[in-house]
């Protein structure tokens, strides 16, 4: 009982937390587009992620699946971003009901953040109690990703209902913040910058303007 609680707490703390930026900012920009009325939908949309995201992670723990770790960190905010246009391309008279497909958008992106889940979830576990592990973690996340939904439409609840502003307005406001943290992490976060200058070499330059790091 007491590992269970641990690696459920390691779940909570992984999402609920300053570093997990980006995945909280993904299931911000899913549940934009949602209303407090439409929490039938939401947990349709966060069960289509948690699906996703449980099958790499368990796949990942058992070591059936292998992805390099830095291509999955670059791919995180490119599925951010993805959400964010596609949220502001909804056209302004298009209820979220008529568009189902983003479902089918939460679980394969689902799949995705759950190579980057299963990064922690790795570095920490032993093959004993993997299963029980697993599943402490997995709810652990699911719990902190209940926490986040709520406090989005929590603040759907206070600007759009009952502060009366255009749920588009809301929407493509919201998701241009976002898009701008994503694509600035996409290009940190981009593997393989081969000509890149090292920090010392930055320091080195900077010291000595004259100084061209060869490619």
């Amino acid at each position: 009982m007491q590992d269970f609680t641990i690696y459920f707490k390691l779940g909570v703390e992984h999402i609920l937390s300053l570093d997990a930026m980006d995945h909280i900012l993904f299931v911000t920009a899913l549940c934009l587009r949602y209303l407090s009325k439409d929490w039938k939908k939401v947990v349709i949309l966060v069960t289509a992620f948690t699906i996703g995201h449980s099958l790499t992670l368990a796949l990942s723990a058992l070591g059936l699946v292998n992805f390099d770790s830095s291509w999955i960190e670059f791919l995180i905010p490119l599925t951010i971003a993805a959400t964010c246009i596609n949220n502001m391309l909804q056209p302004a008279n298009a209820p979220a009901s008529r568009l189902p497909w983003i479902y089918s958008l939460a679980l394969f992106f689902g799949l995705i953040h759950g190579l980057a889940f299963a990064n922690l979830f790795l570095s920490l576990e032993g093959r004993e109690g993997l299963v029980a592990h697993l599943l402490a973690f997995n709810i652990g996340i699911e719990i902190a990703q209940l926490v986040i939904v709520l406090g989005i439409l929590l603040l759907s609840y206070v600007f759009v209902e009952a502060g009366k502003l255009s749920r588009i307005w809301w929407l493509r406001t919201a998701s241009s913040v976002i898009l701008v943290f994503s694509l600035i992490w996409a290009v940190q976060r981009f593997p393989y910058q081969k000509n890149a200058p090292t920090h010392d070499e930055k320091v080195r330059i900077a010291g000595n303007p004259g100084v061209i790091i060869a490619g």
